[in-house]
């Protein structure tokens, strides 16, 4: 009952007072202290609360503590904790020492109470912890760094620990006192310490595995992950270690990775929730023992002990953050004397106090009359440090500066805000066109949504000089530094996106999470992929030991060694030596030598079989000797040659020395020297048992074969997802540079980063072809199972299949996804005639692919050679079957005449990486024009070629669809590239827009005229050429996306094309007849119908993919066309 009356208690003044958590525990504090009272005046009260007193402390700490230090430590980030390791523990330590000793000295000289030394040491022990969470609550608000928040917390939780482990070890050793010395302290200390770490750590990964299960649900989690807290707890104090130190490193190993989505959210929520009941718990509990305490103790002396204790604990934390603060101006570039005295506030003490105030009472030698009074002080002090340090904080933060906004962050913050004023101002303009909404009162609309953000003026950086001068601009390297630590953050969010849509791996995801916070702390560092290969520390050791094994594996070249003549001896030797029979009589050898070298080595067995030792020593000799001989008959010269007849003919060696060595001592049984000579060449005969190791060879190679495979497949895996986040950040660049020269500056850097990582997928990509495709096939597979996920919730929500049938699919597609788990590392690369079934505009149509395998050709290249250079004419196409080329070119004139284009027109040179599967030199076959580019090979590269006459020849055959799907293919690929976060809900792959008509492109010449209906198209992007609006006589420069505003355009090039993006549901109209019966629709459905018409030649030239422009354009395109090698009449 008096627990439940806390809770509802503590839950209503928590509602009611939401930001004043120290007013809640003071409240509770002092009912607390209230019911103690009556209880101690009241027998019926005394029995009511009698069995709450009768629990034991340590019961209370082994109920609570182990789920607060949990929730302390999730929300510790491993990484900065990894990459400061020696900042936090030397701070850790320096805080425990530094309030061990002053805080000690001021209780064993200033109280009056009668404490003994071992009573100071120890209260100054518990009164020196820091509550982890209380500690950096106020400094959120602040917005200080994590860097900061998470030393601090670390700080607190290694006092907090050794704090434990200390009192854990004098409670262990309590009944023998009369035996404890220094050394049990030390060995105690040091044993707590690597057993709690190393179950923490195989804990965590227990742990992972459950909350990572794809069947597992919520509740199950939730359960699941608060129940092995406290299992683990308990296992590890019943094995005599810390349990804290345990629960510590679990929480330090599991991040966001380590949870499904939003299921992190779900547990720290619960953990909040046990963690404040159980705060709310223990004060009220404490008062209540309190209360139940002589009142003669509380004298004027407490009060000002009380303060005392208060003043020196702020001191010490003051003296401790002068001393760590060398260590934290060399951790970031950021930290002043500001944060210094801001931190210096932080000591703030809280739950752990009070848990363990009762112990220095049950673990003190001396017993003092007034107990209660380590909890008073406890308690008071830490609804002191709650609430005056607190709210100090805040006030010299604010005071200081602190809380002021860099101009280069209100200028991000302005740029966002304009972007989203932006989309919801397009937002209204497209409403504003729907029927249903004719009748709404715009103005009213436009006046709410306005978003009118202020900077608060505390916030805000003033000018140190008078009010009227304006604040400096800040300069380009101030606004790069700041939107540096912005693109840091959202590569960081790309990587965690990434991970929980199946793109990236868990492990590489961490990886790189922990590379970019590794190198965030630099000033002026963008993170590149050589930085995140320097992080991971590279295979290149497991590559060096593949290579020695493969020199030390034993080979057998019969074909090099078979005897000519009639020699029927070196014959039969032949036989003998090359039998699988021969090499396994070696093995036998070797085994059966166990026994015999047992005894030599055991003394008292050697005196007793000296002449058995002696003989198998001659017989095994003898059989080395025999081996080596039948060897060197056959392989002469090239005996040595291998590494393991070269060991064999050694221990050969040194047996006769040694058997030497045994007939001289017989002789000469006197002699010392000799008598040592041969016992130390008597342990080499454990040399005999080498060539045993032989066998194993074969099998660590393909140990580490595997490894490296999986270092190759990690390492692509990494790289891939950094190209991603490069290309995340630099469509959100715009938004947090806020000045041109910045922006510019950035996309630069991030351009280069992108490329560099792109070449390194290459080179990655070049060394392990089949590891890169068992890479790229899982990730597809697992990218097509996880589309009909989706929908499938879709369906659910909407009511469309019921709950059962629902949770059914659910399990099949889970299922899929977890056997990819056993997915083989490595698939064997296809064929260069497998390839051809890769060309997205083949379509996979063994008509065509068989009329191209019968023409292309394989080209191999060497490094450094020269595939095709920039102006020349195009000789044909190249597929890339393996390697990688780099291409170098001007920016990319996409048809427009020199007129249009010198407005715009750049002297930056662009690089690009082409790997496999990439087609080099479409565009210019296409347009029987010069190459944009040259390409040159980065490594050995093999490509299938298919020459500019037979593409050609191909084009008249299977005209016109062969033709319009390359351009289909690069229209796309353009649009892609251009717009993909305009793109990015449209799901615009090429068999999608074949089969299905999603999208389309139309044609253009000079002055030809199309008309754009906002009903049927959705999108119109200009993908090649140029053209104007004909109502407003804007031109429009490929690539670039038509406005809505559009009705028709006009070509302004030789020739343009348009990517046409249709409407999902198209809202036939009066206005959709300009388009004429054969409409936009119409003309597109015959390009998805089947192979089996596209191969009649009749069916083909009645065809057309321009029915938008009608039979003009068509009739232009084959005026245009001359007929090529007159195959068409051939085939009819």
């Amino acid at each position: 009952m008096l627990f439940c009356f806390t809770m509802v208690l503590g839950g209503f003044l928590k509602a009611f007072l939401k930001n004043s958590e120290v007013i809640v525990l003071t409240v509770l504090s002092l009912i607390g202290f209230v019911v103690g009272l009556l209880a101690y005046n009241f027998i019926e009260v005394f029995h009511v609360i009698y069995p709450l007193l009768r629990t034991p402390s340590f019961s209370l700490y082994c109920y609570i503590a182990p789920l607060v230090i949990f929730l302390a430590a999730l929300d510790v980030d491993f990484y900065i904790v990894k990459n400061m390791s020696w900042q936090v523990l030397l701070t850790g330590i320096i805080s425990f020492s530094t309030t061990f000793i002053i805080v000690g000295f001021v209780a064993l000289h200033l109280n009056k109470d009668s404490w003994d030394l071992q009573c100071c040491l120890l209260f100054s022990m518990t009164i020196g912890i820091t509550d982890p969470i209380h500690s950096v609550k106020s400094l959120k608000t602040i917005g200080i760094s994590k860097m900061y928040t998470d030393i601090i917390r670390g700080e607190s939780m290694i006092i907090y620990c050794i704090t434990c482990i200390f009192f854990g070890i004098l409670r262990s050793n309590l009944p023998h006192m009369f035996v404890f010395r220094e050394y049990h302290i030390i060995m105690d200390f040091a044993l707590s310490i690597l057993g709690s770490v190393v179950f923490g750590y195989w804990c965590a990964r227990i742990i992972e595995f459950i909350l990572t299960d794809l069947f597992s649900n919520t509740l199950t989690n939730v359960i699941l992950c608060i129940s092995m807290v406290y299992m683990l707890f308990y296992i590890v104090e019943f094995l005599k270690m810390s349990g804290m130190i345990a629960l510590v490193t679990v929480g330090l190993n599991l991040d966001s990775l380590s949870f499904k989505p939003k299921m992190e959210l779900i547990i720290t929520k619960f953990l909040i929730m046990f963690s404040s009941v159980f705060q709310h718990m223990v004060y009220a509990f404490f008062g209540i023992v309190m209360g139940c305490g002589t009142s003669t103790y509380f004298e004027f002396h407490t009060v000002t002990f009380t303060l005392i204790l208060f003043i020196t604990l702020n001191f010490a934390r003051l003296f401790t953050i002068v001393l760590v603060s060398p260590i934290l101006m060399h951790s970031s570039y950021k930290y002043n004397w500001k944060w210094g005295v801001v931190i210096a506030l932080s000591g703030i003490k809280g739950i752990f106090n009070l848990l363990m105030a009762p112990e220095i009472y049950n673990l003190a030698e001396q017993k003092t009359q007034a107990p209660e009074m380590f909890l008073l002080y406890a308690q008071i002090i830490s609804l002191m440090t709650m609430g005056i340090n607190s709210n100090m904080m805040t006030y010299l933060a604010r005071k200081l500066g602190m809380f002021a906004i860099s101009l280069p962050r209100q200028m991000a913050m302005q740029n966002a805000i304009i972007h989203i004023q932006n989309i919801i101002q397009n937002k209204i303009t497209l409403f504003k066109t729907e029927k249903i909404l004719t009748s709404v009162n715009w103005t009213l609309v436009e006046e709410k949504t306005m978003i009118k953000y202020r900077v608060p003026s505390s916030a805000c950086q003033l000018p140190d000089s008078n009010d009227e001068e304006e604040p400096e601009s800040p300069t380009d390297e101030v606004l790069i530094e700041e939107a540096r630590l912005h693109v840091a953050i959202i590569q960081m969010s790309s990587f965690e996106k990434q991970c929980q849509d199946g793109i990236l791996d868990v492990k590489a995801a961490r990886i790189l999470i922990g590379a970019t916070k590794s190198y965030c702390p630099i000033q002026g560092k963008f993170m590149s992929i050589y930085d995140v290969s320097t992080y991971v520390k590279a295979r290149s050791w497991l590559i060096k030991f593949k290579n020695i094994l493969s020199a030390l594996e034993y080979r057998k070249d019969r074909g090099q060694f078979i005897p000519y003549g009639k020699n029927k001896f070196l014959k039969f030797t032949y036989h003998i030596v090359f039998s699988e029979e021969f090499e396994y009589a070696g093995y036998i050898m070797s085994l059966i030598y166990i026994y015999p070298i047992i005894i030599h080595l055991w003394p008292v067995a050697r005196e007793l079989n000296v002449l058995a030792l002696i003989l198998v020593n001659y017989y095994f000799i003898f059989l080395y000797a025999l081996l080596s001989a039948l060897k060197i008959i056959i392989l002469k010269r090239k005996y040595f040659h291998q590494y393991w007849n070269t060991l064999e003919f050694f221990i050969l060696l040194f047996g006769i020395v040694d058997m030497l060595c045994v007939y001289f001592v017989r002789l000469r049984p006197d002699n010392i020297v000799l008598i040592q000579i041969t016992v130390i060449i008597g342990y080499l005969r454990i040399l005999r048992f080498f060539p045993l190791l032989k066998t194993m060879v074969p099998l660590l190679i393909n140990v580490a074969e595997v490894q490296i495979k999986k270092r190759l497949s990690l390492m692509y895996s990494i790289t891939k997802g950094y190209v991603k986040s490069q290309e995340d950040a630099k469509f959100l660049v715009k938004q947090i540079s806020g000045r041109g020269s910045v922006y510019q500056k950035l996309y630069e850097i991030l351009e280069t980063n992108k490329r560099d990582a792109i070449r390194e997928l290459g080179l990655i990509e070049h060394e392990g072809r089949d590891v890169v495709i068992a890479l790229k096939t899982r990730q597809a597979i697992q990218t097509v199972i996880a589309k009909p996920l989706k929908h499938l919730s879709f369906l659910w929500s909407r009511g469309i299949i019921d709950k059962h049938e629902g949770v059914e699919m659910n399990k099949v597609l889970l299922s899929k996804i977890k056997t990819l788990n056993n997915f083989p590392m490595a698939v064997p690369p296809p064929t260069p005639d497998d390839y051809l079934h890769k060309i997205v505009w083949l379509g996979n149509k063994e008509v065509l692919i068989k009329f191209f395998k019968e023409r292309a050709k394989l080209a191999y290249f060497d490094y450094g050679d020269v595939i095709c250079r920039e102006g020349e004419m195009p000789q044909g196409i190249y597929l890339i079957i393996s390697g990688m080329a780099i291409l170098h070119s001007s920016p990319p004139t996409f048809g427009i005449s020199p007129t249009l284009r010198s407005a715009r027109e750049s002297q930056t040179m662009l690089t690009e990486y082409y790997i496999c599967g990439d087609i080099i030199g479409e565009l210019s076959c296409l347009l029987k024009r010069e190459i944009e580019y040259t390409a040159i090979c980065e490594t050995i590269l093999q490509a299938c070629f298919i020459s500019l006459e037979d593409l050609y020849e191909g084009f008249d055959v299977f005209w016109p669809f062969l033709e319009y799907k390359i351009w289909l293919k690069l229209a796309l690929s353009t649009a892609h590239q251009y717009f993909e976060s305009t793109l990015m809900d449209e799901d615009l792959t090429f068999q999608k827009c074949v089969s299905l008509n999603v999208a389309y492109v139309e044609t253009l010449s000079s002055c030809n005229e199309m008309t754009i209906d906002s009903a049927t198209m959705k999108l119109v992007i200009v993908v090649y050429g140029s053209v104007i609006d004909t109502g407003t006589e804007a031109p429009y420069l490929a690539p670039c996306i038509l406005p809505k505003t559009c009705k028709q355009v006009q070509g302004t090039s030789d020739l343009s094309k348009l990517l046409v993006i249709q409407a999902p549901e198209p809202v036939k109209n009066s206005h959709s007849k300009v388009l004429g019966k054969e409409g936009a629709f119409s003309g597109r459905k015959t390009i998805g119908k089947e192979f089996r018409s596209e191969s009649d030649p009749a069916v083909l030239r009645a065809r057309s993919p321009y029915p938008v422009l009608g039979l003009y354009a068509a009739a232009s395109e084959l005026a245009e066309r001359p007929l090529r090698r007159g195959l068409l009449s051939k085939l009819s």
